[in-house]
């Protein structure tokens, strides 16, 4: 038989037990008082560091913002991974557009997918974290932000294998993808939902406008073709001579002469984006910083009547006080044109559109800001015979074509106006009519404003000559007297 012991009564563990908790107290108690709280942080996050179960899963965080401009890591993954659905999802973002091929799939937030490479398994999932947006006051504006992101988790013995290999492999896949099934865009500003404040907004650019068939000179089309052509092929020339891979189009001229049309044509012809910036909405610089880093390579960036877009500041005057009021200055959009940002991007064009060349600041004509000036005037012969043959498909000569010809010589008629003429009928005859009624109305409302511009002009000099006339005349002796006074007060 063994020994029996004394089991310990309540009374003598809870005694015990204040007794340790005491003690513990009294511990705490002097390790607040004579360990700084600095040095007791350290010490508690690294018996943290040595008792917390480690993980052998890492997890790389991919967001859609690198900075001021956007993570193409993260562009690349949203294309990929809609190749990689499986029957486990859940939840998905649907759509297609007109031109497009195929529909359009995205992960919904939330959503998780399995991939492998080399025999690793790969977990993507996506997040979209919504926030309340407050203004520079601090107050809560009731507007809400978005921030996106991937999370990539996968082995931590994987880490250099899948940084140096899958995540390539992941840029080159989505570049192929995108390239098969690319339809243009046409990006504009949105401002009212956005994790910067800034965003830009995309639709399919499906504006059918082609060298082809817009009414230019045809020596001009010409140049701007081998110019743009020149352009996309030059990307060693420009990095040996140091400059940025950008050009800069001026095009000017009356409304309707063609510059939206000609915009769309040069971006159908290089397969390049467009960035509709409206500077009207750009608040700050730094908005037009962020927005223009936040444009992809290989797009066309486009600012419409530059002259009355907004009212920038003029550098040429030294006005320092309204330099320093304003938020949007010429000098800002200018440092991103060929200053020091302009090199944050690469096979980029910046077209400007004008109606009125004279009222452009001196700073932005020279070259190195808008290189090439293209000048879209008043309808021509060729013009004309251009919009004949797109609009009626008349190929050769129309016995109408000689006296439409010769009123277009003695009138000025935008593209425009004659192409609504030839959309009228689809019979070449009745629409030639009605372009040679358009060009002799023209005539006379220029004959008549001619005319006034005449009577005006004549009833200005007769009012000189009268205002001349009415004046006392002066004798030579008074002229004399006067003089002979002006001696005598002087002595």
């Amino acid at each position: 038989m063994f020994p029996t012991r004394d089991m310990p009564s309540p009374s003598s563990l809870f005694s015990a037990y204040a007794s340790m908790a005491a003690s513990m107290m009294l511990v705490r108690s002097m390790a607040n008082e004579l360990i700084p709280h600095p040095i007791r942080g350290y010490l508690l996050s690294t018996l943290r560091y040595y008792f917390k179960p480690r993980s052998p899963q890492l997890t790389l965080v991919i967001e859609e913002n690198c900075g001021m401009s956007r993570n193409q890591v993260f562009d690349a993954a949203e294309i990929y991974l809609c190749t990689k659905i499986s029957p486990n999802t859940e939840r998905l973002k649907i759509s297609k557009s007109p031109k497009e091929k195929n529909l359009t799939i995205r992960l919904e937030k939330g959503e998780k997918i399995v991939d492998f490479h080399e025999g690793i398994e790969l977990k993507w999932r996506f997040v979209c974290d919504e926030t309340e947006k407050n203004n520079p006051n601090g107050h809560n504006n009731g507007q809400r932000s978005e921030k996106r992101y991937f999370e990539l988790t996968f082995h931590k013995k994987h880490k250099d294998t899948i940084v140096s290999s899958y995540i390539q492999f992941v840029l080159e896949r989505a570049k192929a993808i995108k390239d098969e099934e690319r339809v243009l865009k046409m990006h504009t500003l949105n401002t009212s939902y956005s994790y910067n404040g800034v965003k830009w907004e995309s639709i399919n650019l499906e504006h059918p406008a082609t060298f082809e068939t817009l009414a230019m000179d045809p020596e001009l089309r010409n140049a701007v073709i081998e110019d743009l052509d020149r352009f996309v092929k030059r990307k060693d020339f420009y990095k040996r001579v140091g400059r940025a891979w950008k050009r800069g189009y001026l095009l000017y001229g009356p409304p309707g002469t063609g510059k939206s049309s000609l915009i769309a044509a040069m971006a159908n012809h290089l397969k390049f984006d467009v960035y509709d910036l409206q500077l009207a909405n750009i608040l700050r610089d730094s908005d037009l910083r962020r927005l223009l880093l936040a444009t992809a390579n290989r797009s066309i960036l486009v600012i419409e009547d530059i002259d009355c877009s907004v009212d920038l500041p003029d550098r040429r005057h030294g006005d320092g006080r309204k330099q320093h009021d304003a938020q949007l200055t010429l000098s800002g959009l200018l440092n991103f044109i060929d200053g020091l940002w302009s090199s944050c991007g690469d096979e980029r064009i910046i077209v400007f559109t004008t109606n009125h060349k004279d009222r452009l600041d001196p700073a932005l004509l020279r070259p190195g800001r808008m290189d090439m000036h293209i000048n879209m005037s008043y309808c021509n012969s060729h013009g004309f015979k251009q919009l004949a043959s797109t609009y009626l498909g008349i190929r050769g000569h129309h016995h109408l074509f000689g006296e439409i010809e010769g009123l277009m010589g003695e009138t000025q008629v935008t593209p425009a106006q004659i192409a609504e003429e030839l959309m009228r009928s689809e019979d070449a005859d009745v629409a030639l009519q009605g372009v040679i009624k358009l060009l002799k109305r023209k005539k006379m409302e220029g004959d008549e404003v001619e005319d006034v511009a005449d009577q005006n002009k004549a009833a200005i000099q007769k009012a000189k000559r009268q205002k001349l006339g009415n004046k006392p005349r002066r004798s030579g002796r008074n002229i004399v007297a006067k003089s002979n006074r002006r001696i005598r007060k002087f002595l």
